[in-house]
């Protein structure tokens, strides 16, 4: 036998550590339009090579460009952009919120409101998401109240959870939003569940599932490919690939497979990445891929490359682990930005009435927020009741929880 020597162990190592120059060169980017949209009904083994490019509509001068444009109204950009809009501003003040001593955690989505705004505008009614915390742009963009999720956040008196879960942490069928998990990857297979009996009911609704990079190491992740191969569950699978878990690089989950898209094909998923900063482009794949679950053609893996630009949560320090220009180096820029530079070139928006809508925002997120607060913060106001913590948690309360509930004097 051939002495090789000693063993190495292989510990993947980010391109740059805090106090480092940004590099962001291993991301190659494609010029926008260059990437074809193939038919609803093509065979995954066509359509490889999607998986390890990313299929972009604006171009730098804000043109919508290529087979992936020209699905959205001037009026649906308007109202996209105001979603994003709402939700950074929303962001801002519920972190400024958990500084104050409000709420005890908060998670902002600062550089991804595309990703969620821009794909809630593609499902139909009744269709369900399986959310991780960073996709609230999923109600924002679907009509929910502000108020009801600060009412959330804040777990108040009017809190619809009655102080169960943790803030952000919301829940809302009527509006397609499954109870978030913070056991993360659980919602992923949890998605296929779903799609799979509303097939089986014969059913039109289908689901969307969602997961970060990191969570993509889960096993619920691969056992979530599998049944939606098997069974060809009309599911969508999205992973949101936004650079860093908590605080490890993007690397330490993908392992050797070169993008988290590519894990699809060993499944026969069609798998593709899209520029997770481009809102046409979100809403076009978005709505590809959602017509090829309704025309019963199985699932679709979609990987959304997307940068985390503030820290992980309330409870993060990004400066830790990556350079603090970081964010300013993403070769894919800001949403807010370009789409606001897109509807600009359109000749339908401008800097000053970009200006005028932050004011209006601004002042109907404060109004919102004072709203929610007439019914307490966390330290201060009215409390879900205690009794609320013995109802609905079984469909006939068992004894001994009644005998709880007496002993609680409730």
């Amino acid at each position: 036998m051939t002495d090789t020597g000693m063993l190495r162990f292989h510990v993947p190592e980010p391109e740059v550590r805090p106090g480092g120059a940004p590099d962001f060169s291993n991301v190659p980017i494609p010029r926008a339009g260059s990437v074809p949209r193939p038919e609803i009904d093509v065979d995954p083994r066509e359509i490889r090579d999607l998986a390890f490019s990313i299929i972009r509509v604006l171009n730098r001068a804000g043109e919508a460009v290529g087979p992936w444009a020209g699905l959205l109204s001037d009026e649906e950009l308007l109202e996209g952009l105001r979603h994003m809009m709402t939700l950074r501003a929303f962001d801002a003040r519920m972190q400024m919120a958990q500084r104050q001593g409000k709420t005890s955690f908060y998670m902002q989505h600062l550089g991804e409101e595309a990703v969620s705004c821009a794909f809630r505008k593609a499902l139909a009614p009744g269709d369900m998401n399986f959310p991780t915390y960073r996709q609230a742009g999923l109600l924002i963009a679907g009509g929910y109240p502000m108020v009801t999720m600060m009412n959330q956040i804040y777990s108040n008196e009017a809190d619809p959870l009655k102080g169960r879960q943790l803030p952000i942490m919301y829940s809302s069928k009527e509006h397609g939003f499954f109870s978030i998990s913070g056991n993360l990857a659980t919602q992923y297979i949890q998605a296929v569940g779903w799609a799979m009996a509303s097939a089986i009911s014969s059913d039109s609704r289908i689901a969307a599932a969602w997961i970060g990079d990191g969570s993509t190491a889960e096993s619920d992740f691969h056992a979530a490919l599998v049944f939606a191969s098997t069974y060809k569950a009309p599911v969508v699978l999205n992973v949101v690939n936004n650079q860093w878990a908590i605080s490890t690089f993007q690397g330490i989950a993908r392992g050797g497979s070169g993008t988290f898209a590519a894990r699809g094909l060993g499944f026969g998923i069609p798998a593709l990445r899209v520029d997770g900063n481009d809102y046409l482009a979100v809403h076009a794949v978005a709505k590809w891929a959602i017509e090829r679950a309704r025309r019963n053609l199985g699932p679709t893996l979609i990987e959304h490359v997307t940068y985390r630009a503030g820290a992980h949560s309330t409870s993060d320090d990004p400066s830790a682990y990556r350079p603090k220009a970081e964010s300013d180096a993403w070769p894919l820029g800001d949403p807010v930005i370009r789409l606001k530079n897109h509807l600009i070139r359109l000749g339908v928006w401008s800097e000053e009435r970009h200006a005028q809508a932050e004011a209006e925002i601004l002042d109907t997120v404060i109004a919102a927020q004072k709203q929610a607060e007439e019914h307490g913060t966390l330290h201060s106001g009215n409390k879900p009741s205690t009794r609320d913590m013995f109802e609905g948690v079984y469909e006939q309360m068992p004894p001994h929880l009644r005998r709880q509930r007496q002993q609680a004097g409730v």
